[in-house]
């Protein structure tokens, strides 16, 4: 497990290597909550994905993405505010063995 750091901003961008996976990630913030995209080597896997608290966002490893995201209330077990993020909301690769 690999917590990704996030700026409490809107709409953080930002590139990270997850288990050798060159990942590009979009979250963002609207009036129905918060929204992610998923890109590897800027080829879209997955995009607008509803974030919710603790409920994995990738799900199908048919996509090619190896391991998972989910987004976790350290506070308690509401979904995610761009206000909170880096500090109560944590946005958190998990490796295909925390998977199994």
């Amino acid at each position: 497990m690999q917590i990704i750091r996030l700026t409490a901003v809107p709409s953080p961008k930002l590139s990270v290597m997850l288990a050798g996976q060159n990942c590009q990630i979009a979250v963002y913030q609207k009036t129905t909550g918060v929204y992610l995209d998923l890109a590897m080597n800027n080829v879209p896997v997955k995009s607008g994905i509803l974030c919710r608290d603790r409920v994995r966002l990738i799900r199908y490893p048919y996509l090619g993405f190896v391991g998972d995201l989910s987004f976790f209330d350290t506070q308690g077990v509401t979904d995610p505010a761009y206000a909170g993020f880096g500090a109560r909301y944590q946005l958190v690769y998990l490796e295909a063995s925390d998977l199994s």
